[in-house]
């Protein structure tokens, strides 16, 4: 079996990484107790995956798996896009970012919101050589929240292939076997494999 060790500290992430990798043969360490935050400095989803991977794989000496993840949507221009986590400003909390994404789409018809979910995941060893894959969920945006389950915008994101229901109103396994971070997460299985 595989080890990585995550470096994500964001609880909700993590426990889907484990949950899809654990499926998929891959065993998966906690991020290393004391390392800081990595500050996400780079413009692409990409360059912030590369950047806290190889930092968490120099830290703890082995090889370590990283993700940035934006949400996409066609009426913003691509806005959140890579700033999706901090899109209502520093500190913002979920709730904040998604009350943003529907403030601006505020008398956009729903045939308009389309959108979509990107996960870029990022595979680094201690050496700093890394990998990446990534994972799309097209969609479109609620007009309002929805759902008790996931977490950031999951309230207002409505797959393109379901009869209309958010990803939070989705199981955690029902979200995990269609969502951009599990189709991320199996890419990388597959990486891993070769």
């Amino acid at each position: 079996m595989r080890r990585l060790v995550l470096a994500t500290a964001n609880a909700h992430k993590a426990a889907e990484m484990r949950a899809v990798l654990a499926g998929l043969g891959v065993e998966v360490e906690a991020r290393p107790e004391g390392l800081g935050e990595v500050d996400e400095v780079e413009d692409t989803l990409e360059g912030n995956a590369l950047l806290k991977a190889r930092a968490v794989a120099a830290v703890a000496g082995t090889t370590a798996v990283a993700d940035d993840t934006g949400l996409f949507v066609d009426a913003l221009d691509g806005r959140p896009g890579v700033y999706s986590a901090r899109y209502a400003g520093p500190g913002s909390s979920d709730a904040d970012n998604v009350a943003r994404v529907l403030a601006e789409l505020d008398g956009v018809a729903p045939a308009s919101r389309g959108a979509r979910f990107r996960t870029v995941i990022a595979l680094a060893e201690p050496d700093g050589t890394a990998r990446w894959v990534d994972g799309v969920l097209e969609g479109r945006i609620a007009l309002a929240p929805r759902g008790e389950n996931g977490f950031g915008y999951d309230v207002v994101f409505i797959p393109s292939d379901l009869g209309g229901e958010t990803l939070a109103e989705l199981s955690p396994e029902q979200k995990n076997a269609i969502s951009h971070r599990g189709r991320a997460l199996r890419a990388l299985a597959e990486l891993l494999r070769r």
